[in-house]
């Protein structure tokens, strides 16, 4: 039976299970096939080079799925120049289901969503803090993402896991449905998440081990061959604490951060500049498929993946598992209390 939650109620979707934004694997492939699998699948606006492209791209995205589908909008002028309030416009004009704000306070584009009757508001929240700001702002939903998560812009006092972090906001926010969001890749995580009192969960790491991502088939079976020990922080010591795959050029990164001269002076963003360049990921995802050439994001959940299956076949095997898990703790419960008597 489906899992029926407020998430799956508010954007009209099957399942309770969102595509995570991916810089440069957010396509309308990938959307579209997480969207008709019955979750809701995400574009990523800046992998587009401008605000029309992203408009071409939504519409594309269109053409593959009748099925709800959102865009994640990261906003990080320090580091990412880019048209933030022209990618908002085009996402508000095309009406589409949801826009997964993260790195910036949403305050200011909330209205400019709501107007059109239609685009919901998720914010991508690292900690209390940012959620509450959040639900101050009028946000519709909120996700609230642990540091085992392959988060990006952590700052200082960030590190901070899911298990703690989702009881915290489930205890303070009652006014707006949270989504759950920090290496999740099974059934087990997505009860366990409902069970809390979250409405779903948020996947990234996970879909890019489908049939249908958009990226090179070697990385695919790099995931697969990976453990949870595979991922590392970099960027840390400029308050930009980001999760990646643990390879040669996250390890060349850390050394320049944690080299005695830069500790004592201070590191400047130039030193690894051309280590991070999304230039370089882009290569990887497209062309080489050389795991070990470039920064590339990842969650813990690389640790939970050991096959390459269809979007759909995956999401119907994590709720299957995710109802199962639920009934067993029913019963468990049940037994307990009939024990008692």
């Amino acid at each position: 039976m489906p899992l029926k939650t407020a998430l799956t109620e508010m954007l009209g979707i099957e399942h309770p299970i969102i595509q995570g934004g991916m810089q440069y694997v957010g396509y309308a492939e990938m959307a579209s096939a997480v969207s008709n699998a019955g979750g809701l699948g995400i574009l990523t606006a800046l992998t587009q080079a401008t605000p029309e492209d992203l408009r071409k791209e939504i519409l594309r995205c269109r053409s593959m799925t009748d099925k709800p589908f959102g865009v994640n909008l990261t906003i990080l002028p320090s580091l990412i120049p880019a048209d933030y309030d022209g990618f908002a416009k085009i996402i508000a004009e095309e009406k589409v289901a949801m826009v997964e704000i993260t790195g910036a306070n949403p305050a200011k584009y909330v209205p400019i969503m709501h107007a059109n009757g239609v685009t919901k508001v998720l914010h991508k929240s690292a900690n209390l803090r940012h959620a509450l700001k959040a639900e101050k702002a009028g946000v519709d939903l909120i996700e609230i993402v642990g540091y085992e998560a392959s988060i990006a812009g952590g700052q200082p006092g960030d590190e901070i896991g899911l298990w703690v972090t989702l009881t915290l906001a489930l205890e303070k926010i009652k006014t707006v449905p949270i989504i759950a969001s920090g290496a999740s890749a099974t059934g087990r995580q997505l009860a366990a998440a409902l069970a809390m009192g979250a409405c779903g969960i948020t996947m990234a790491t996970r879909f890019l081990a489908t049939k249908e991502a958009p990226i090179h088939p070697n990385i695919k079976k790099v995931l697969v061959d990976a453990d949870e020990k595979s991922t590392t922080i970099v960027l840390s010591k400029l308050s930009n604490s980001t999760r990646v795959f643990k390879n040669s050029i996250s390890e060349k990164i850390r050394a320049i951060e944690f080299d005695p001269k830069n500790l004592e002076g201070g590191l400047d963003f130039q030193q690894v500049a051309s280590l991070v360049s999304g230039k370089r990921t882009k290569k990887m995802w497209q062309e080489t498929g050389d795991y070990d050439d470039s920064m590339w994001a990842c969650g813990q959940s690389v640790g939970l993946i050991h096959d390459i299956p269809s979007c759909r076949d995956l999401l119907t095997r994590i709720v299957n598992e995710a109802e199962i898990q639920l009934e067993l703790v029913a019963k468990r419960v049940m037994k307990r209390k009939i024990s008692r008597l």
